[in-house]
């Protein structure tokens, strides 16, 4: 196990594209849901348990070896919006590149082969972990993450929130995100006997709703 590779992929300077996107903050911040550290702290708890989850748990049952083609269905099937599956694929492609680069595999390579416009990102996510030498808790960790310290950097430029504020934000969820990885590996172990079905679906319909509305905006900072 190589667990300092954890580093380099969680890291927000890692060239997978996560720094173009808000993951939902940016129509948030405009509707007036997001406003200050308090609000972003609800907006990045509700993403954290719904999203998060589900992205932590297809990451580790990705690094853990299953098939990462039947994850990639079970993304699809739990990502109801065109705009967000568009967005899923998009930062697959660029995390799958930054990967092979990184951790040359044939199961990336077999994965870029089959999902030639790009898999779903928590699904390369994991594949990129297990290429790295990392566990499917390590993936985990890295998707569920990437679920919050994404919004909160974006709030940062949005609001010009002290970043301050935005990192004190993120260190409170912190126990939170042990419990959701936690739990993410405990439903990708029951992969192999249950299927994927056996993983979280949590919805966050307002993040759905949003996410098509912003897709349509004529001028955004964000891409998504």
């Amino acid at each position: 196990m190589n667990r300092a590779a954890l580093f380099v992929l969680a890291d927000g300077r890692f060239p997978a594209g996560g720094h173009a996107h808000s993951g939902g903050a940016e129509p948030a911040v405009t509707a007036g849901r997001i406003k200050d550290a308090d609000s972003l702290e609800h907006f990045c708890r509700g993403r954290l348990h719904t999203a998060g989850l589900v992205t932590a748990a297809l990451s580790a049952a990705a690094a853990g070896g299953h098939d990462p083609l039947a994850l990639d269905d079970a993304a699809d099937a739990r990502t109801p919006v065109a705009a967000l599956r568009t967005t899923a694929r998009r930062l697959g492609r660029q995390m799958m590149r930054a990967a092979r680069a990184a951790w040359p595999s044939a199961e990336l390579d077999a994965l870029a082969a089959a999902r030639p416009r790009g898999a779903h990102q928590p699904v390369v996510l994991g594949v990129a972990a297990r290429a790295a030498g990392l566990t499917p808790l390590d993936a985990a960790y890295a998707a569920a993450y990437e679920s919050v310290s994404g919004p909160a950097t974006a709030v940062v430029r949005l609001l010009s929130l002290d970043p301050f504020d935005a990192t004190a934000v993120l260190a409170r969820l912190a126990p939170e995100l042990d419990r959701v990885a936690a739990a993410a590996v405990a439903a990708a172990r029951r992969v192999p006997e249950e299927g994927a079905d056996v993983l979280p679906a949590a919805s966050a319909p307002l993040l759905d709703i949003t996410a098509e509305q912003h897709a349509a905006w004529p001028v955004r900072l964000f891409a998504s």
